[in-house]
């Protein structure tokens, strides 16, 4: 390992000393809070290995942090201030049991996309000699904008509680939160799958590069309201620098009970230029079936003007002028435009310390590229005890058209398959353990 190696170990290992340390200074410190408080330490470690065909260069074998669930640990605190009144927060961190760090790399490592890397597919239009001329800008300008725009699938240093961090005050007629939350369109999404978003057979995995539905958002503020079976909520996430979007606006109202539920949900944001982008509007349901429950959810999605990717015309005009710069603009926000439609059914039984998923999603593209990707497969956990369980999922993936998605986990994506159209079949083997 070079001296430069070397010195990026010493400073991942001294930031991972500095989190645990945190996390000890806090718990220790809240335990002396007074006896109306409440705060618990809590987390979930989550890992297996797992083995994904389909990927460049052939299948791959991996042990992979999150078969079922993204491994974390957290802080959470409810505190009675009386005639009604609470105050809470949660602090969440994400982690990775199989390295020790905050950050992950799918199968397919840094790989892109073909549509967001190939000047035929990016800048059709133009002959193919000056593709050709233009593909090693192309590949640059990827590169860098890559993570920003949500195709570079390659989870890079998050922040500490890049899972969720708020704190909240309970009152009699609804609970205001303020922070890192989980949007209200992913809430109904999660809720409404028989998978609940765990394994690489959740109906987010087919539909993230760009991601259909926003999972958290920062600089957030919501209204919630629970009354029996009833739950709705309403949140609006700031315009701030920090977002690299602009405003945030969603919505829920969900119904449950043993035998059925429904729930309907939106969320919308504006890209940095103010111009409405990503908005999706989903809608689910279950049922009781026999001894198990019968899940479907359908979404509508909807991003004219995506995000992140204003600048990259100014970035390139020195280097090839204003209307060739304009054009390779215009090929990236076409290619992360979406139009599409949604859908999961997906059946889950409980038989004693078993459970049972089964499940098929299908991502229907309306645009040019017809990027359809359908998923199918099933799911098994075995709980050894309340907190300790075994998981298997076996785990295929169908990519038509420009599609190109490969299963990931519960915690990780699963990033892209050897080419477009390129089929995927992941088999997951793992354990869970949640203190």
């Amino acid at each position: 390992m070079t001296h430069c190696g070397s010195a990026v170990e010493m400073s991942r290992k001294a930031s991972m000393k500095c989190h645990f340390l945190v996390f000890a200074c806090l718990a220790a410190t809240l335990a002396n809070s007074h006896a109306q408080s409440k705060v618990e330490l809590y987390g979930i470690l989550d890992a297996g290995v797992t083995r994904v065909s389909g990927i460049k260069g052939g299948s791959v074998t991996l042990l992979s942090s999150g078969i079922m669930e993204g491994s974390r640990i957290g802080l959470r605190g409810n505190e009675d201030l009386g005639e009604g009144y609470r105050a809470i927060f949660t602090l969440e961190n994400r982690l990775e049991a199989d390295t020790g760090g905050i950050s992950n790399r799918p199968p397919s490592r840094g790989q892109l996309p073909d549509r967001a890397t190939f000047a035929r597919y990016l800048l059709p239009a133009l002959p193919a000699a000056q593709q050709a001329a233009l593909q090693p800008l192309l590949n640059q300008v990827s590169a860098g904008i890559g993570t920003r725009i949500g195709i570079n699938v390659h989870t890079a240093g998050p922040n500490f509680f890049d899972r969720q961090i708020y704190v909240g005050l309970v009152t009699p007629v609804g609970a205001v939160l303020a922070g890192r939350m989980y949007t209200p369109a992913y809430e109904v999404a999660g809720t409404f799958e028989a998978l609940g978003a765990q394994s690489s057979l959740a109906l987010g995995q087919i539909a993230v590069i760009p991601y259909a539905i926003d999972i958290r958002t920062g600089n957030a503020l919501a209204y919630r309201v629970q009354q029996g079976a009833w739950t709705a909520s309403v949140m609006y996430g700031f315009d701030e620098e920090s977002n690299e979007t602009g405003r945030f606006i969603g919505a829920l109202g969900m119904y449950r009970n043993d035998t059925f539920g429904f729930g309907l949900a939106y969320n919308t944001r504006e890209n940095e230029l103010g111009q409405q982008s990503l908005s999706s509007l989903v809608a689910g349901g279950y049922v009781s079936v026999g001894a198990g429950r019968l899940f479907a959810t359908a979404a509508s999605i909807r991003d004219g003007h995506p995000s992140a990717v204003s600048g990259i015309a100014a970035q390139i005009t020195p280097l090839v002028g204003p209307g060739l710069a304009s054009l390779i603009q215009g090929g990236y926000v076409n290619t992360i435009k979406q139009d599409a439609k949604l859908y999961h059914l997906g059946y889950k039984q409980v038989i004693g310390p078993n459970t049972l998923y089964a499940a098929y999603n299908f991502y229907d593209d309306a645009r040019d590229a017809n990027a359809d990707v359908a998923s199918f497969g099933v799911a098994y956990s075995y709980a050894l005890s309340k907190r300790t369980d075994l998981n298997a999922a076996v785990t295929r993936f169908n990519n038509t058209g420009l599609a190109q998605a490969a299963p990931g986990g519960g915690g990780y994506l699963g990033g892209v398959t050897a080419h477009a159209g390129t089929d995927s079949t992941s088999l997951a083997l793992g354990l869970r353990h949640r203190f």
